[in-house]
């Protein structure tokens, strides 16, 4: 079973990308992103795409070179907002991607924090496109929260993912989606699914002992500001992106759609609640790393000892060349 693929993933704010550049320099290959607002044009300073990473100095190359080094990226920039970009759009744009860089003899480097962006590529989820059933959402039409919970629950016999009961219209799209999975459209739409490429990885981790990860959040995050994230949200919504949609973008995109239509009083007010829900998110992308290693995805965590030279992108990449090159040369 030879490894294919390496992919590099952690909780936000870890320098994932820097780390997923060099090694993909390292094995002279590519980076497929994992990360579900970065699929999104103008999702810029919010998604914290910083392009600039792709690019690497000449003293930083493993291999020589003499000028700046651009390391090619995929799945970065290709939707617009007015689609509804879901999982099962991912994974059909990977399983084109991927089979085009394997087949010139590259080792592709998928990086990214999207936990079920992540799992669907390793697990192979068997996922379908499901259309918007307007007789079933206007049934729904009145029911509390509880009672669509209740609905999902008994659908699927256990939330798969608690996020769908968050939001009203994650809920609703979750049902919908388990109610047309049974149909007899989506046992034909199954057939006709193009087949999964052989996907082998070799799968590292990284992280920070919390207390560094909440800096990192908290300076990231005043760095973006400074930056101009909430004159991006602006400019979004003066070229026609409603509220609403913003909001369904999440986290930075949600608090400062909800502080420019007043529902957050002060900036202050508006950086101390992102803040604290970026935490919050940490927390849940780590619960779901656990979750997968518990279903028996293997993980390799690089090491740390929680010093900021030990956590640097050098120390980590020269982990990481040497465990690629054993796992590799292993076959």
């Amino acid at each position: 079973m030879k490894k294919n693929c390496v992919i590099v993933l952690g909780p936000t704010a870890v320098g994932k990308t820097a780390l997923a550049v060099r090694i993909a320099e390292f094995l002279n290959s590519e980076v497929i992103s994992a990360d579900s607002r970065q699929v999104y044009r103008g999702l810029d300073i919010g998604s914290g795409k910083d392009l600039y990473e792709f690019t690497m100095p000449p003293s930083a190359c493993f291999h020589p070179c003499t000028a700046p080094k651009s390391i090619p990226y995929h799945l970065i920039d290709i939707a617009s907002l007015a689609q509804e970009y879901s999982v099962f759009d991912y994974l059909m744009d990977y399983y084109k991607i991927f089979p085009a860089l394997t087949s010139r003899g590259l080792i592709p480097v998928t990086a990214g924090g999207t936990g079920m962006y992540l799992d669907a590529v390793i697990r192979g989820y068997n996922l379908i496109q499901v259309p918007v059933n307007i007789d079933l959402r206007e049934s729904l039409n009145g029911k509390s929260m509880e009672e669509l919970s209740s609905m999902l629950m008994d659908l699927k016999g256990g939330l798969h993912n608690q996020t769908d009961t968050g939001e009203r219209h994650r809920l609703i799209r979750a049902i919908e989606i388990e109610t047309f999975s049974r149909s007899p459209e989506a046992e034909e739409q199954r057939k006709s699914m193009p087949q999964r490429p052989y996907i082998n990885p070799i799968i590292l981790g990284t992280t920070f002992p919390r207390a560094m990860v909440r800096k990192r959040v908290t300076i990231r995050l005043r760095d973006r500001f400074k930056q101009g994230m909430i004159e991006e949200v602006k400019a979004l919504n003066e070229s026609g992106v409603s509220y609403e949609r913003l909001e369904r973008l999440g986290l930075e995109y949600r608090c400062i759609a909800r502080f420019l239509q007043g529902k957050i009083q002060s900036e202050e007010k508006l950086f101390s609640e992102l803040n604290t829900a970026i935490h919050q998110f940490v927390k849940r992308q780590e619960t779901w790393f656990r979750g997968m290693e518990r279903k028996g995805v293997v993980i390799h965590w690089l090491k740390h000892d929680g010093s900021e030279k030990d956590c640097s992108v050098e120390n980590r990449f020269l982990q990481a060349a040497e465990l690629l090159t054993k796992e590799l040369s292993a076959e």
